[in-house]
């Protein structure tokens, strides 16, 4: 196949953010270029128009390329639920075997490496190249008899393999040339290396660049440099910046996002970062909610077991006072069912240890948790009789659970109506609101809506609505031009066997 690895020294390297740039920049150059990791391990994921689920960095490489995110360029997703295994999503679907201690044993060199052969066919035959992400590192010579992630990818393509390391977190000579000694035959498919998140004058790192050339044998490709005013949606918590704001602005609305422990599609919050005058912060401690506009509940890969964590840190019954106060609470997912009045997980589905748990009763409503996931593309619009405006939003659901109003108050209506059902609540002042509908907040309509509500109560003129798909493609070209600066791209070029 034509195409290039990126594959990095530890997790939270910069490799999902490398790929990104090289899927833009061969966009660019006019070749119909395909993103692709193989098994992606991640609770932030992306519905496809289909209604299948895949990894999101992915989703955000295909936009970047310009090409429809579909399931085959992340075939295998795990998603951590319970504290002892994972959901294996295969092709987009859920796969009826967990993932448990026995799956290097029992699924990586069978039904796993099946896929993964299947996903790379239908992109040799669909695409000019390919744009392969690697997973973690590949030097985990405990996994590698088993892994699917790595360099036995870049040996079923038969393409090279470009190595990044972290230079902020330090120890990056180290992290490369103990890689390269583990990697044994495949140390000479590793073709180049980028270091990355350089803070500084890049030219005072040149002696570490020649050295690194001279010790090892690779060529270095570039140096990257810490890029602070680039938006790109995060893949892992790692990666996650919950304090940016993406300019000054005397009077910033501040909003506390709840960093669950078990926090899944945290890229629902992003959309914020484009907005001048909001700032995001991270809400962990009772003591913050005094200081906040409003509260948003993200969603989790355990509802039950981060309602306990609401309930045993105080954050529970700090929100109702903040509620109760005159502030703002949105919950997304997740954080919709933990805003009413109980979660029934009498199955445990949702966890191994606690069949029934109160909610923070600000929304009538109670959860059940069942067997069935649902996995679904929706569009519509705020119904709300707050929304006196037509508001059109679209987004994705990928839950467990049944959300049902209780009913008899009448304050209460649903949110939005989305492919002719309802979903949601919120009271009349928008104070308290959740839903179902992941990426809410990307809509931009909604989004101005929901933000203009808190400008006016504190006083504030309000804003027009910001263009996140205007947003995203600018970050998108910037990154690009970035790489082009700090990368030897011809070279990357001509490895790719494309020229």
């Amino acid at each position: 196949m034509k195409g290039v690895m990126v594959q990095g020294t530890s997790s939270d390297s910069g490799k999902s953010f490398i790929a990104t740039a090289l899927c833009r920049i061969f966009s660019d150059m006019g070749y119909n270029v395909c993103p692709f990791k193989s098994q992606n391990m991640s609770n932030n994921s992306y519905v496809t128009a289909d209604g299948l689920e895949m990894g999101r960095a992915q989703g955000v490489q295909a936009e970047a390329a310009r090409v429809e995110p579909q399931a085959f360029m992340n075939p295998i997703l795990l998603k951590p639920r319970k504290d002892v295994s994972s959901e294996i999503v295969l092709m987009g679907k859920v796969y009826d075997a967990p993932c448990d201690k026995n799956y290097y044993k029992d699924f990586t060199m069978s039904k796993g490496i099946e896929t993964v052969r299947e996903a790379l066919s239908i992109i040799d035959k669909n695409f000019d190249l390919m744009v392969c992400e690697g997973a973690g590192s590949p030097a985990e010579i405990n996994l590698n008899a088993g892994e699917i992630a790595n360099m036995r990818v870049a040996r079923e393509a038969d393409i090279p393999v470009i190595l990044v390391t972290d230079v902020d977190r330090g120890g990056s000579l180290a992290s490369v040339v103990g890689t390269l000694e583990l990697l044994g035959e495949d140390r000479k498919r590793v073709k180049g290396i980028i270091f990355n998140k350089f803070r500084g004058d890049i030219s005072l790192f040149q002696d570490a660049v020649e050295w690194t050339e001279k010790h090892t044998g690779v060529k270095v490709v570039g140096v990257m440099p810490w890029l602070t005013d680039i938006i790109i949606e995060g893949e892992d918590i790692l990666s996650l910046n919950w304090n940016s704001g993406s300019g000054d602005c005397a009077e910033k609305l501040r909003v506390g996002v709840v960093k669950f422990p078990r926090v899944s599609n945290h890229t629902d919050i992003e959309a914020f970062r484009f907005e001048p005058d909001v700032e995001i912060v991270e809400l962990s401690s009772p003591s913050q909610l005094a200081r906040l506009d409003a509260v948003v509940l993200p969603g989790t890969k355990s509802t039950v077991l981060d309602m306990k964590y609401l309930i045993d840190s105080g954050l529970a019954e700090g929100i109702r006072r903040f509620y109760a106060n005159g502030g703002t609470v949105y919950g997304l997912c997740g954080g919709y069912q933990m805003m009413g009045e109980k979660i029934d997980d009498a199955h445990l589905r949702d966890n191994d240890k606690i069949p029934e748990i109160e909610g923070l009763g600000l929304l009538p409503a109670v959860t059940t948790f069942g067997e069935e996931k649902t996995v679904i593309r929706r569009r519509g619009r705020a119904i709300h009789p707050y929304f006196t405006e037509e508001t059109p939003v679209d987004g994705y659901e990928i839950h467990f659970g049944i959300t049902r109003p209780t009913g008899g108050d009448t304050k209460f209506a649903p949110l939005f109506e989305l492919d002719g059902r309802q979903d949601g609540l919120a009271d009349a002042e928008l104070r308290a609101a959740g839903s179902y509908l992941h990426n809410a907040f990307h809509n931009d309509l909604f989004r101005a809506a929901w933000l203009n509500a808190l400008r006016k109560r504190r006083g504030l003129p309000e804003r027009e609505p910001v263009s996140t798909s205007a947003s995203k493609e600018a970050a998108y070209d910037a990154l690009a031009a970035h790489a082009r600066k700090n990368l030897d791209i011809d070279y990357i070029v001509k490895i790719a066997g494309v020229k």
